[in-house]
This record gives C-alpha cells, sequence and structure tokens, in this order.
C-alpha cells in the first residue's frame, strides 16, 4: 500500500497552507497534489476534512476518475490564483485582476456550503453542510473562505509573509511579537540560509 504524502501545515491558515502544496516555486517546482487522493489527504492533515470525509472522498475520485481529474485541476487553478494574490500582498504590490476573480468565481460556492446552526449553550455557528462535504469540490470551500477570511481581516493580513528563502516560495503569517519572522520554517530555510551565509564567509577569507 502506498504510504500517505505529509504535507507542512505551518502557514497558519488553511489558504496558506494550500499555496504551500508548491515547493521550491522560485526554481525547480515540486508538485504535491498530483492527485486527487493527495488533495484528500492535505485536507485532512489542514483541518478542512475530518478522517471519514476525506476517507470517502478519496474513495469515490477513485470511483469517478474524469471528475476527480475536473476537480483537482479547479483547486489547482484556486491555489495558483491565490499564491499570486498573497504573493503580492506580502511584498506590498496591488495584486492583479484575474487572481482576485478567481477567487470571487468560487466564493458563491464556497458560501453555498455554509449553514448556520444553534450552539450546544446561546447563539449560532457557522458549519459545513454534511450533503455538501460529500461533493469531490468540498475541499475547495473551506479553503475559498478562509481565503476571504484573511483578506478582509485586519490583525492577520499586515502579518502576512513569503519565506525570504530564494529558493522556497511558502507563504505563512508572521505571530512572533516584533514581527520579524523571515523563513516559513527556521529549521529548514532559515537553516539553509545560515549555513549559505556560513560557507561564503568562509570562501571570501580564504
Amino acid at each position: 500500500m502506498e504510504s500517505e504524502r505529509r504535507f507542512e501545515i505551518s502557514g497558519g491558515a488553511a489558504c496558506l497552507d494550500f499555496t504551500n502544496t508548491l515547493s521550491d516555486r522560485p526554481q525547480q517546482a515540486i508538485e504535491r497534489l498530483p492527485t486527487y487522493a493527495d488533495l484528500a489527504s492535505w485536507g485532512r492533515q489542514a483541518g478542512v476534512l475530518d478522517a471519514a470525509q476525506a476517507k470517502a472522498l478519496a474513495a469515490d475520485a477513485g470511483e469517478r476518475p474524469a471528475a476527480a481529474v475536473r476537480v483537482l485541476a479547479r483547486a489547482v487553478a484556486l491555489r495558483e490564483a491565490l499564491y499570486r494574490l498573497f504573493s503580492a500582498l506580502a511584498a506590498g504590490r496591488a495584486p492583479e485582476d484575474g487572481a482576485v476573480a478567481r477567487l470571487n468565481a468560487e466564493l458563491p460556492a464556497a458560501l453555498a456550503r455554509r449553514r448556520l446552526a444553534p450552539r450546544d449553550d446561546v447563539g449560532f455557528v457557522w458549519r459545513w453542510d454534511e450533503a455538501a462535504a460529500a461533493d469531490l469540490a468540498f475541499p475547495l470551500a473551506p479553503v475559498v473562505v478562509s481565503a476571504v477570511e484573511l483578506l478582509t481581516s485586519q490583525d492577520d493580513l499586515p502579518r502576512l509573509r513569503e519565506c525570504d528563502a530564494d529558493t522556497c516560495g511558502w507563504l505563512f503569517l508572521d505571530r512572533s511579537r516584533n514581527r520579524s519572522r523571515r523563513w516559513c520554517d527556521m529549521a529548514v530555510c532559515g537553516n539553509r540560509a545560515k549555513a549559505r551565509r556560513h560557507y561564503e564567509r568562509q570562501a571570501t577569507d580564504g
């Protein structure tokens, strides 16, 4: 049995973790969503699907491969639009109209999957429609809502960053106290940068 692909969930928002399913963007990009089963697995690991939903969707995709391929292509198109949108904002640039349009095009379907439900104590909460969760395109809905929530957040949007490593391109929310985080993961990209600087200093000194 093929082992499950493991995803790094460190962006701070589901929409950013979704953009990070393409690695090493500036150089030789590595696609981490080559199959619909990988999309379902990402959804479970990112917390946008529960284990039963992910298993059921992967099984449905196996029975309807053509539909799964279409949904996967749609997911990748959304991911790339979100990357262009958030990468521009992280760099202080205005996002391109096409990226915003793609998100807006996905928004009605995502919102149609949400339902108000009473809380256990007082008030109401948003929940996902259980019937809609059986749709192969369902994993996209939480990503879209996450993106909208980030874009409209006065607290989180200013914390949006893109990893400083020139071989990475991952996006994340900088929740450090002084907002000085530069790397998606200090243990990976941060250490690589430190090692490169050390090597360059040794080469110069030599």
